[in-house]
């Protein structure tokens, strides 16, 4: 039960640097983007933490378990949005808005924000639901009680925490689950290859295919995997959040190379970490294999490190990916559209009732998938093919219309809906088709209708040198 306290132990701490935030939340300015203030350090810790959630844990370290190194094309499509990341990062700050539908907006036109929004609530929800999912497993895991429990728990915890502080309690909080989380991975490697008996007994457990780039994936299956997590992160809400939550342009994009260096190598810590495991444990549910490894395979005080570091990355990504849409359904639909007047002592109060609804919802749809990594390519496809065609065309290409924004979206959107309703025909991943149509839709119809007017690109396409 050490591990059980030690979890709870660190929960409760979170809980008072949340309340104790929660002071300086004064506006919607506070609240949502922590006021414009965020240091380039903390700007790493939060982006980072919130990137690295279950899907890396739970659903990457599971199909490394499974297919070994080839897993590694989850992460590979995130490495290289990361790269385009950091020639957008000055730009989205210097633009200094709230949400991505303002983005959208602003491009294109007021229908573009509300599907922007309708877009992100379905999959942010979808993604928050699965981080209800992995802290349910690790509290069954160290305490014995049944998951859906520890599915409730955890999101009384996640919703809990939300509410109080949101973007100015998120991101201090997640600079320190960033730093636990990379510790208690390191820490956890050389323990777990001296149990497996050095790299060269882990190489021997394992099938040779698990060894190669590709393993038993053909290059259509590869990219199947890379191209969600790569469309998801290039468009991804959280992050424009937090790009506007910095102190300037300059900033964000500093902030970007350490991102993407943290991103690159616990990311692949968490491959290896998993390939291990697949050596030492044969017999368990592969999404299981790093909470199994740290919960079998290391001593007493670096396992509950280790497990500490777990419930920080669910809990960083899950409030994150909460606290997103709940911005939008009160700055781009309410108060957009029904009470632009709405004083910030209100917004505030009406956010956080927002974040319950919408934590809620997220809390049904856990009955929807029965593993994460289906629900994670699910989320990450329908958001990456519905927003990130359009926004990468707000910020480098000036010819992008209304009309080619908006039917992107919505044909991105509804084929990815479809396609899974019909169960992937053909064996074809649904990103394939989904991605088609939208690009299709975004470039025909934009060569097809007036070019927009220079106020609408120019905010977007500023040079980089001055911003830098």
């Amino acid at each position: 039960m050490i591990y059980f306290w030690v979890i709870i132990a660190y929960l409760i701490i979170l809980i008072g640097v949340g309340a104790w935030r929660s002071r300086y939340v004064k506006s919607q300015d506070d609240f949502m983007v922590a006021g414009r203030k965020l240091s380039a350090g903390v700007l790493v810790g939060t982006l980072l933490a919130t990137w690295i959630g279950s899907g890396s844990i739970i659903a990457g370290a599971g199909l490394a378990y499974d297919r070994g190194f080839p897993a590694l094309w989850f992460n590979v499509g995130v490495w290289a949005a990361l790269f385009i990341l950091y020639f957008v990062a000055g730009k989205a700050r210097a633009f200094a808005q709230y949400t991505v539908p303002d983005i959208l907006e602003a491009r294109y036109n007021k229908y573009a924000r509300i599907m922007g929004t309708i877009i992100t609530i379905i999959a942010y929800t979808a993604i928050v639901s699965y981080q209800f999912r992995a802290g349910g497993m690790v509290l069954n895991l160290i305490t014995g009680i049944p998951v859906d429990t520890g599915i409730i728990i955890t999101a009384v915890f996640v919703i809990g925490y939300t509410v109080m502080a949101g973007m100015i309690s998120v991101a201090y909080t997640d600079v320190v689950n960033g730093i636990i989380m990379v510790i208690g991975l390191f820490v956890a490697l050389p323990f777990l290859l001296d149990n497996a008996g050095g790299w060269s007994g882990v190489v021997a457990s394992l099938p040779e295919t698990h060894l190669q780039p590709l393993g038993e994936l053909t290059l259509l299956q590869a990219l199947g995997y890379s191209l969600p997590a790569m469309l998801l992160l290039l468009g991804e809400s959280g992050m424009y959040q937090r790009f506007f939550s910095a102190r300037d342009a300059k900033t964000a994009k500093k902030a970007t190379i350490g991102w993407i260096a943290g991103t690159i190598i616990v990311e692949g810590l968490i491959v290896v970490l998993a390939i291990i495991g697949s050596a030492l444990f044969t017999d368990i549910e592969s999404e299981m294999v790093i909470l199994h490894a740290v919960r079998h395979g290391l001593p007493l005080l670096i396992g509950c490190l280790c497990l500490a570091a777990i419930v920080a990355v669910i809990v960083s990504t899950a409030d994150s990916f909460l606290l997103v849409p709940s911005t939008n359904v009160m700055r781009d639909i309410y108060q957009r559209f029904i009470n632009p007047n709405l004083s910030d002592r209100k917004m505030v109060i009406y956010l956080r009732i927002v974040v319950v609804l919408l934590g809620l919802f997220a809390f049904v749809q856990v009955r929807f998938f029965e593993r994460i990594l289906e629900m994670a390519i699910y989320a990450y496809t329908i958001y990456g093919v519905g927003i990130t065609p359009a926004v990468m065309a707000a910020f480098f290409w000036k010819r992008a219309t209304a009309l080619g924004g908006v039917t992107s979206m919505i044909a991105g959107t509804s084929v990815t809906i479809v396609w899974e309703i019909l169960d992937q025909p053909w064996d074809v991943p649904t990103v394939y088709p989904a991605l088609a149509l939208s690009l299709g839709c975004l470039v025909i119809l934009s060569l097809l209708t007036p070019r927009p007017d220079r106020s609408q690109w120019e905010p977007f396409m500023q040079n980089d040198r001055a911003i830098s």
